[in-house]
């Protein structure tokens, strides 16, 4: 929801839509004049906000606009056992708002649960919040000579690229595009730097034997680190450059001042998520996805939308992704 996201994606070739409620992206469906709508870490909804969405996605010939709205439902203190603790006892009231505002349930966008650490704690404290194995592995890296730090420089964005591309073709998984990770850095890093603010998108680089192995993007913005673009060669794997990637982020939030590092995204039974477990972060769940219909074509979107992912997933088994 930042004036700079809207700025990259108009440049993407988006159509930003700003109201008091916070910006709409708009995607053209190709071929058609049709678009699709996504109003991602918006407040949590009320009729006022919805009567609008529904009016502009009218004009805008939207099919639907997707909501994922900033609204915490549940919080969960243990990642692994998990003990339901309500954060509001309202999300029955919204789901039924939503449903009788023609919102169905919709396909995901962002994952409906979170990893959140809490960055008050002193050093000490984490450290003996984690699991011991993430508590050995952080030596290990150390023991190796691992060394991570903050590097803003086109020769680390270059390796960060470089990375991200043998990520995605080693785990076969389908990822923005080389162009738009280049967009995005230029808006929320380099142009913010050259108009002298203080950026969102900051580069640490793990660099083992004067090679950088593991290269993490964050975003700083309010008082929240977030954690979305992470790529890392395999090999070196066994210096544990990860975890102490993992566990410097954290430092560096704290000593911004920052009070929350969002991991961004849990998967259950993902090898990230497990590894994201070995923190002792809290299980956050938000409101979730919901697809407000603003058109009858909808139900037809959604099976061709259906059946596009499963081509999608079955060309993965015989052609890796590209980057």
């Amino acid at each position: 929801q930042s004036w700079e996201w809207g700025e990259f994606r108009k440049v993407w070739g988006n159509e930003v839509v700003r109201t008091p409620f916070g910006q709409i992206i708009f995607s053209k469906i190709p071929h058609t004049k049709f678009t699709i709508g996504t109003f991602i870490k918006g407040p949590k909804p009320d009729n006022k906000q919805l009567d609008e969405l529904k009016k502009i996605g009218k004009e805008k010939n939207a099919i639907f606009i997707k909501l994922e709205p900033n609204f915490v439902t549940n919080i969960h203190e243990n990642p692994q056992v998990p003990k339901h603790k309500s954060q509001t006892n309202s999300k029955p009231q919204i789901t039924k708002l939503l449903k009788e505002n023609g919102c169905v349930p919709g396909k995901t966008l962002f994952t409906p649960t979170t990893f959140w650490i809490d960055l008050t704690p002193s050093e000490d404290e984490l450290l003996k919040s984690f699991s011991s194995k993430t508590r050995y592995n952080i030596r290990v890296a150390k023991r190796n000579g691992v060394e991570v730090v903050e590097d803003n420089s086109d020769k680390a964005f270059e390796k960060y690229i470089e990375l991200t591309r043998e990520t995605v073709e080693r785990q076969g998984f389908y990822a923005h595009t080389e162009k738009y990770h280049r967009l995005m850095w230029k808006y929320l890093h380099t142009d913010m730097v050259t108009s002298k603010k203080f950026p969102i998108a900051h580069l640490l680089s793990a660099v083992y034997h004067n090679e950088i192995i593991t290269t993490w993007i964050v975003f700083i913005w309010h008082d929240t680190l977030y954690y979305p673009y992470g790529a890392s060669t395999e090999r070196y794997k066994n210096v544990m450059a990860n975890n102490l990637m993992m566990w410097e982020a954290i430092r560096y939030g704290k000593a911004l001042g920052l009070s929350t590092f969002d991991l961004w995204g849990r998967e259950e039974g993902k090898g990230f998520t497990r590894f994201k477990e070995g923190y002792n972060p809290k299980v956050v769940e938000f409101l979730g996805t919901w697809d407000l219909v603003t058109s009858n074509l909808y139900p037809l979107y959604r099976k061709v939308e259906n059946l596009r992912w499963l081509l999608l997933k079955t060309k993965s088994r015989f052609v890796k992704p590209t980057f």
